[in-house]
């Protein structure tokens, strides 16, 4: 049986490579890496190459070297948040073997002697900071692979911002290697200069009185910017328990207006992905603003309707329909669209919506609801209930 063609070598900073990584290296005709990982391996009999820039043509270039044994060095762990998560989606998983070495996370847990299982894992390197804001809560335990020696400041910055400015900040530089060393503070005070290759680890503190913000569905409507025409607190709670979020699931959710649908979808599991359509540029606007602030930056938003705007989009898990009902075509493209087990949701609030719904669930079967929310509020001196518009809901499950 011959051996895969491609090696993913875990290397520490202080230059111990994985177990079995000095056999690969020694078999290997040629070795990428980069210029620091390069020189942490020492003698090499193989040709050695550093990345190219651009970074992605280095998978164009492998694809010409399947009859070669190459090896890739890399730090720590490959496979989390490393290079193996992208070569692993280009080819073959047959075609590799990977040898992980001690990953910065586990290396960072054991510094700050934090139980890592307690502990959430997450990566900023190359994406966006506002990430981080989706996952804070008081006391929440956070590791985080940095971008370079600003990465601390701008998330002291956001600490502070979200109202958790009293959490304490380390940042741990050249773990496992000869110039190893901590910097420690609060968010709000921080002031320290770190290197450039470092791991942060965050111990959440909230200030008092901070709101929390849930990943559980159905955030207060106030934390959303809107111009009044959005899902409501209480049915956005249904609408997401209808939907059913998952990791990794992919949402359309058309008609998207400020967002907050696709938004809540997006942080109520990892991995999640969320394309909106908003054919209005304000909302669009809004829509962005909100998810950079809820911590979702990466909520795609397109200027486009239902459902000629649906074609060439990657198939979705679910589809959630909160406008454009009554466009002739917008159900069953969505349908069509949904592989089985897919779920698509549907709210209405004026009758001519609502016929589009009864004629649905009289088609497709499915489930349909109305739902209705009233609110205490004040009757002169006393105290009465004011309903909010109903709404009415058909849920469909794709056999």
């Amino acid at each position: 049986m011959s051996l895969p063609w491609l090696t993913l070598v875990g290397i520490g900073e202080d230059g111990v490579l994985a177990p079995g990584g000095h056999e690969a290296l020694a078999r290997a005709d040629i070795v990428y890496g980069g210029a620091r990982h390069l020189a942490l391996a020492g003698d090499l009999t193989a040709e050695k190459r550093t990345w190219p820039s651009p970074f992605a043509d280095v998978f164009n270039t492998l694809e010409t070297l399947k009859t070669r044994q190459v090896a890739v060095l890399a730090t720590g762990d490959p496979m989390w948040f490393g290079i193996g998560s992208s070569l692993v989606q280009r080819f073959d998983p047959q075609a590799l073997t990977v040898l992980p070495s001690l990953s910065a996370f586990q290396l960072a847990a054991s510094r700050m002697s934090w139980p890592l299982q307690d502990c959430e894992c997450l990566s900023v390197h190359g994406r966006p900071v506002d990430l981080l804001r989706s996952a804070l809560y008081p006391g929440a335990r956070l590791l985080l692979l940095t971008s370079g020696e600003k990465t601390p400041r701008q998330v002291a910055d956001l600490l502070a911002d979200e109202g958790y400015g009293r959490s304490r900040m380390t940042a741990l530089e050249h773990l496992g290697g000869e110039k190893e060393r901590r910097t420690s503070g609060t968010a709000e005070d921080w002031s320290g200069d770190v290197a450039a290759f470092h791991t942060l680890a965050l111990d959440v503190i909230a200030d008092p009185g901070t709101r929390l913000r849930a990943r559980v569905p159905g955030l207060s409507d106030d934390v959303f910017r809107h111009d009044g025409k959005m899902t409501k607190q209480d049915i956005r709670a249904v609408t997401l328990a209808e939907l059913k979020p998952h990791p990794g699931a992919l949402l359309w959710d058309i008609g998207a207006g400020c967002g907050s649908v696709a938004i809540e979808w997006l942080r109520a599991a990892n991995r999640t992905r969320a394309i909106g359509l908003e054919p209005h540029a304000d909302r669009r606007a809004m829509a962005a603003e909100n998810a950079i602030a809820l911590g979702v930056p990466h909520l795609e938003l397109l200027d486009a309707a239902a459902p000629g705007g649906l074609d060439g989009l990657a198939r979705p898990d679910a589809v959630f329909i909160g406008g454009g009902l009554t466009a002739p075509g917008v159900i069953e493209t969505s349908l069509e669209a949904l592989p089985a087990g897919g779920r698509l949701v549907a709210n209405a609030v004026t009758l001519e919506s609502e016929a589009v719904l009864l004629a649905a669930y009289q088609t497709h079967g499915g489930v349909l609801k109305k739902l209705s929310v009233h609110r205490a509020s004040p009757v002169g001196g006393l105290t009465g209930w004011r309903p909010l518009m109903p709404v009415t809901q058909w849920s469909l499950e794709k056999p």
